[in-house]
């Protein structure tokens, strides 16, 4: 490999890692500004337009406790439940949201576990 073609090989991977690095941010930016909108009472579908879709396809996601991303902590291409803001439902209304409130109110609820 030439020297020119590692230079290449390394200027993409630097910008890719600076590239997703900021994407992140900007996500987590977003949504945190968005959850200033949020009201106890909203509906699913009023929380996703204000909100936008939440995290899935991972282990810690569920139908009444969505999570958006908010604090990126690692630049590993993963959504961790510590880098989320949990959003707490019942019968399809928006109970309250947050890390307090969810540690508080419903995480230690044993109806929740």
């Amino acid at each position: 490999m030439s020297m020119k073609n590692v230079l290449l090989l390394f200027v993409t991977v630097c910008l890719t890692v600076v590239l997703q690095s900021g994407c992140n941010y900007f996500t987590a930016r977003t949504n945190l500004e968005n959850s200033a909108k949020l009201r106890v009472g909203m509906t699913k579908t009023q929380v996703r337009e204000v909100m936008g879709d939440p995290v899935s396809d991972e282990e810690y996601c569920r139908p009444d406790l969505w999570f958006y991303y908010i604090s990126p902590q690692w630049n590993d291409g993963l959504t961790t439940q510590d880098e989320c803001m949990p959003l707490v439902f019942k019968d399809g209304k928006l109970l309250g949201w947050g890390n307090e409130y969810y540690n508080k109110y419903y995480y230690t609820s044993p109806e929740n576990r």
